[in-house]
């Protein structure tokens, strides 16, 4: 049976539902450390690359270049969600990590968050890899936000036959179709890790789905961590 508690997490079989409201309470005192910390360092990187300089230095060795990662340094398919291009790019993806991150900290627990947001990273930039230019280079938070994207199309495709589970379904849905045309009139977006992050968030909520009880968050934990380790492999091939 779920618990009716508005501020909490709701739990019907082995789904876990995120709230999409939250209000004063344990649920929404809950700390978002890995959140806060992945927008500090994305801020962070991005201050120091553009002092030129060490921080160009950093930014080359962290940027997915696609013919280097066929070279062998597979963590560079990992390392562009510290980096961005723009100030409008880190603030339209701090943003959107600010809004989608949270709920998703708070029900599943920093551990199983943290592989998410990697696992999905993995995964868009091994798309990114094989459907890119051999020279193509990526930068961006973008493919482990999508996965935070698919994580709650997941959820609201599982409320779908709920009121909240159908609105959350088409606000996903909207922005999903808002995304998948932005990349039509500025082609330089990626739109290949966006697509791998989403399928990775969108599979490993389903696999989250699934599981339940005491050993749930380091199973969380344990699911993400074999895409990272499928996503390093796939690179390495």
């Amino acid at each position: 049976m779920g618990q009716r508690c508005p501020e909490c997490i709701r739990e019907e079989g082995t789904q876990k539902v995120i709230p999409t409201r939250t209000r004063s309470g344990a649920f929404a005192r809950r700390g978002i450390p890995a959140t806060r910390t992945f927008i500090g360092l994305a801020v962070g990187f991005y201050l120091i690359a553009a002092l030129g300089g060490i921080g160009g230095s950093v930014f080359e060795y962290l940027k997915q270049a696609n013919d280097l990662v066929a070279a062998g340094e597979w963590w560079r398919i990992f390392t562009p969600v510290l980096l961005h291009a723009s100030p409008m790019h880190i603030l339209f993806n701090m943003w959107a990590l600010w809004v989608l991150g949270p709920q998703v900290e708070r029900g599943m627990g920093s551990g199983p968050f943290v592989a998410l947001y990697l696992a999905s990273a993995g995964a868009g930039g091994v798309l990114f890899f094989y459907l890119g230019e051999t020279h193509a280079v990526a930068v961006g938070a973008s493919g482990a936000i999508f996965g935070l994207f698919g994580i709650w199309a997941n959820w609201a495709v599982h409320r779908r036959n709920t009121i909240q589970g159908r609105a959350l379904l088409q606000r996903i849905g909207f922005l999903l179709l808002v995304n998948a045309a932005i990349p039509l009139f500025f082609p330089i977006i990626a739109w290949e890790a966006h697509l791998g992050g989403l399928v990775a968030g969108f599979a490993i909520g389903e696999a989250w789905s699934r599981l339940g009880g005491s050993a749930a968050p380091l199973a969380r934990v344990g699911v993400a961590v074999v895409v990272v380790a499928v996503s390093v492999i796939a690179v390495l091939i």
